[in-house]
C-alpha cells in the first residue's frame, strides 16, 4: 500500500467510507477519544465527546488507540470530528515531548501519516486531527494542536463540559523577606552605568506591590531584516541594558538569557552584567536577517526555561518590530503556557505593524491573563526611565498578584 506523508496544515480527501485512524505515543500513557462537532465548531452536548466510558455516537466510536468513523452515517449537523490524545490522569505531571503519530487508512486509498512537530510547552491534550465536510464530500487535516491546561483548555476552545481542578496559574515563588530591601550593591560594583536604571526599575516594582518578588527574565529581540537600522543605531542594546537592569531587581544572577528571533532556529546567548557593553551587536551579527520568527523564539525559551529547574515564574520580555507570521501558532503558545508560570510582555518599538499584539486582550473570546503589551515607541531610548519601567512592569505586576 501507497503511504504519504501530511504536514501540519495540510488535508487530503477521503471516501464516503469508514476510515480508520490509528494513535501511537511515544511517552506517558495515553487516552484516546474523538469529539463530534457541529458548523460552530462546538459539540451539539456531552454525548458528542467519545471515549473509554461513552465509546461510540453517531457513526463515530474509539476502541484502545483507534478511532473509527463510518462517515456514511455520520449525521449532517456533524460538520468535523476532531481526534484527540490526552495524558492518562493516572499519570500526575505526565506531558507529551514527542508528537504522537496518527496513521489514516481507507480501503482502496493512499495510507495517510502524519507526525506533528514536538512539543515544549508542557501539553498534556493534542488534538491530531480533523475530519471535516467539503464539498458534498470528507476530507482529513493536520492539526497538531497542544494544549497544556489539559481537558480545561479542550473545553473552553470546543465547549465540552469538563471541569478539572484548577491550575495555579503561578507556581510557588519565593520572596525576599518581608521589608527587605533590593542589594542592587552588585551592580553598583560590576555595571556602576546601570545602577541608576536598576534603582529606577525597583522603584516601579516596589509601587506596584512587587518589590519583594522573584522571577527568571529573558529577553527576545526581533531579529527581522526591518530591525537593521534600530540595531546599527544601538537602539536595541540600550533596550537590553534596561531589561539587564530591571532583571537585576528580579533575579541576582546578573545574567538574562537572549534569543534572537530569526528563522526556525534562534539563537541563544546571554547578557551579564560584566559584559553588557556592546554585547547586543557583537552577538547579533552572528545572526542572518531574515523574517523574524517569534513563536519558534518562543519556543526555545520556553524550553530553556523548563529545562533550567527554575522554581520562580518566568518574565519573557518579547521585544516585537511587526506582526507575527504565524499568529494562530503565537495564541497557542500564549494559551499553553498560562498554566506553566511563563508571563509575556510584548514591547513594540521598531518600523511594522503591531495590531496583533496590542489587541491580544481586546477580543472577549480571546483572553489571556499572561500577556500584556507595552508600547515603547519608535525610539525607546527617549522614554525617561520611570515612563518605561512603569510600561514595563505594570502588566506582569497584576499577573504577580493575581
Amino acid at each position: 500500500m501507497r503511504t504519504t506523508s501530511l504536514r501540519k496544515g495540510e488535508n487530503a480527501p477521503l471516501l464516503s467510507a469508514p476510515v480508520l485512524l490509528s494513535v501511537a505515543v511515544q511517552g506517558p500513557a495515553s487516552d484516546v477519544s474523538a469529539l463530534l462537532l457541529g458548523a460552530g465548531g462546538k459539540v451539539r452536548g456531552d454525548q458528542d465527546l467519545v471515549f473509554y466510558n461513552h465509546p461510540a455516537q453517531d457513526g463515530v466510536s474509539v476502541a484502545g488507540s483507534v478511532v473509527t468513523a463510518d462517515l456514511g452515517r455520520v449525521p449532517a449537523g456533524v460538520d468535523r470530528v476532531a481526534v484527540v490524545v490526552s495524558v492518562d490522569p493516572g499519570q500526575p505531571g505526565g506531558v507529551f515531548t514527542r508528537a504522537p503519530v496518527l496513521t489514516v487508512t481507507q480501503p482502496g486509498s493512499t495510507e495517510l501519516t502524519y507526525t506533528a512537530p514536538d512539543f515544549t510547552s508542557g501539553e498534556t491534550v493534542v488534538v491530531l486531527a480533523e475530519l471535516y465536510r467539503r464539498d458534498g464530500g470528507w476530507k482529513v487535516r493536520a492539526v497538531g494542536q497542544g494544549y497544556a491546561s489539559g481537558l480545561a483548555g479542550l473545553a473552553t476552545d470546543y465547549g465540552v463540559d469538563v471541569e478539572p481542578p484548577a491550575p495555579d496559574p503561578v507556581p510557588a515563588q519565593r520572596t525576599r523577606a518581608p521589608g527587605a530591601v533590593v542589594d542592587l550593591a552588585k551592580v553598583e560594583r560590576v555595571a556602576p552605568a546601570l545602577a541608576a536604571p536598576a534603582r529606577q526599575a525597583s522603584r516601579a516594582l516596589a509601587e506596584r506591590g512587587v518589590g519583594q518578588r522573584r522571577a527568571a527574565v529573558y529577553l527576545l529581540l526581533d531579529h527581522d531584516w526591518h530591525m537593521e537600522e534600530l540595531y546599527e543605531s544601538f537602539a536595541v542594546q540600550a533596550f537590553a541594558e534596561r531589561v539587564l537592569a530591571l532583571s537585576a531587581n528580579l533575579d541576582d544572577d546578573g545574567t538574562v538569557p537572549v534569543l534572537f528571533s530569526s528563522g526556525d532556529q534562534p539563537f541563544l546567548e546571554d547578557i551579564r552584567l560584566d559584559n553588557y557593553r556592546g554585547r547586543i551587536d557583537q552577538l547579533h551579527t552572528q545572526v542572518d536577517w531574515g523574517w523574524g520568527n517569534v513563536a519558534a523564539a518562543m519556543r526555545h525559551a520556553v524550553g530553556h526555561y523548563r529545562e533550567s529547574g527554575a522554581r520562580d515564574p518566568a518574565f519573557m520580555v518579547t521585544q516585537v518590530g511587526d506582526e507575527p507570521w504565524d499568529k494562530a501558532e503565537v495564541r497557542s503558545l500564549l494559551q499553553n503556557t498560562a498554566s506553566l508560570g511563563v508571563f509575556w510582555l510584548f514591547v513594540g518599538f521598531g518600523r511594522g505593524k503591531l495590531a496583533f499584539y496590542k489587541n491580544l486582550n481586546a477580543a472577549t473570546g480571546a483572553q489571556f491573563p499572561n500577556v500584556a503589551f507595552y508600547d515603547a515607541s519608535r525610539n525607546p531610548g527617549a522614554v525617561p526611565d520611570e515612563r518605561f519601567y512603569a510600561g514595563l512592569v505594570e502588566g506582569f505586576a497584576t499577573w504577580m498578584r493575581g
